[in-house]
């Protein structure tokens, strides 16, 4: 059977990404499922949940409610605890029981928008995809409720689009970003939305170029360029010969029409080298690689690619079909697929748990994401972004 995981994990699911991106922000995240499915994100998904506050809930759907479709307890219980909690905002996210019963996410929204007068998020992720979906959504959601119109550009500045903790962990890697760019005469306006200033968020639009350092950015940045005509560069720098492109890049400001990930095609040669995970993360590894030792890796994005739509939010915004990957990479969730592609690799980059599919033969190299393994190899999660040179 396809899309049946045997012998690996899968990525945290869209439903998790919602609060992962929302966590810091000051508003209250409602994940409309069975109770006990909390538990799960919170131990899983969330390296932030034993060291600081969220408003994180769920409903505890019960299976008469799922039958017989009561949307009114739904909207009752949200409204009544918004009315005490006073949230900036509220998001409320699918499920696939939801899903199934054809639950009306987004004008239960309208309807708890109306009773509370408190901005409410109605976000179709429905369990059938990765946190890239939910998060980009939920901070594109916020994007479009709380950042200002009206403000002027500032000159050399920057936001950070598409940091998590699913993605980034919690060690450091996107306060060390924000550091090394502000030493070197790039103000950050913004961080979209890890170790966070929601004060700052809301002036993002004065920012002169846009970063996008995951996927979860992609939808963020589209909005950005249609509606403030805003540029963005794509990628992590990895690396010092990196950290100045992306300084040169961000210096051109609103002039700047180059994608940070757009020349290791013309150079590439099929050394039998694989990197699997996210793709801007990944593409981004493999273009150190190609700077620091003259190899191409080939990416396999096993998670979405930042550009397929659920709902009005983004009917509007055109992304394009790839933003990282080139010619020579792949996206592939199935993991016969992926096991049947790196067959014959030399060299596998992935994730602990996707030893198992990796040929005996292969040199199998570590790098842990919290999306994949939740928290079995936080402490080997090292700070790439520092650490690289």
């Amino acid at each position: 059977m396809k899309q049946i995981q045997t012998f690996t994990s899968t990525y945290t699911a869209d439903v998790s990404g919602v609060p992962s991106a929302l966590y810091e922000l000051g508003g209250m995240s409602i994940m409309h499922d069975a109770s006990g499915c909390n538990s799960t994100y919170n131990t899983h998904d969330e390296p932030r949940w034993y060291d600081s506050k969220s408003l994180v809930f769920i409903t505890g759907l019960s299976e008469m409610e799922a039958i017989m479709g009561d949307d009114q307890k739904l909207v009752d219980d949200i409204v009544k605890v918004a009315k005490k909690l006073k949230p900036r905002f509220i998001a409320i996210a699918g499920t696939p029981i939801p899903m199934i019963t054809g639950c009306d996410i987004e004008a239960n929204a309208k309807v708890i928008e109306l009773a509370t007068g408190i901005p409410t998020f109605g976000i179709n992720t429905n369990g059938m995809h990765s946190y890239v979906e939910g998060a980009s959504e939920a901070l594109l959601h916020f994007a479009k409720a709380f950042v200002k119109k009206n403000v002027s550009k500032v000159k050399n500045s920057i936001n950070i689009l598409g940091a998590t903790p699913i993605d980034f962990s919690i060690n450091g890697q996107i306060e060390y970003l924000t550091s090394f760019l502000e030493n070197n005469g790039v103000k950050v306006i913004s961080n979209f939305a890890l170790s966070c200033d929601v004060d700052k968020m809301i002036l993002a639009g004065s920012a002169s170029v846009n970063l996008v350092v995951s996927s979860v950015g992609i939808k963020l940045a589209e909005y950005f360029q249609k509606e403030f005509n805003t540029p963005y560069i794509v990628g992590v720098p990895y690396g010092d010969r990196m950290k100045k492109d992306l300084l040169d890049k961000t210096k051109k400001g609103e002039n700047t029409s180059e994608v940070f990930l757009s020349d290791l095609s013309k150079s590439y040669k099929d050394e039998k080298i694989h990197i699997i995970g996210e793709s801007v993360t990944s593409k981004s590894l493999a273009k150190y690689i190609y700077y620091r030792y003259g190899l191409t890796p080939k990416v396999i994005s096993a998670v979405e690619l930042g550009n397929t739509y659920h709902g009005d939010i983004v009917k509007d915004l055109k992304v394009r079909n790839e933003v990282a990957l080139e010619k020579q990479d792949m996206y592939i969730e199935d993991e016969d697929e992926i096991r049947d592609t790196i067959k014959n690799a030399k060299v596998v980059i992935a994730d602990p748990l996707y030893k198992p599919i990796v040929p005996d033969n292969a040199i199998f190299i570590n790098n842990p994401h919290e999306g994949f393994s939740g928290r079995l190899y936080r402490k080997q999660m090292i700070n790439l972004i520092k650490e690289l040179k």
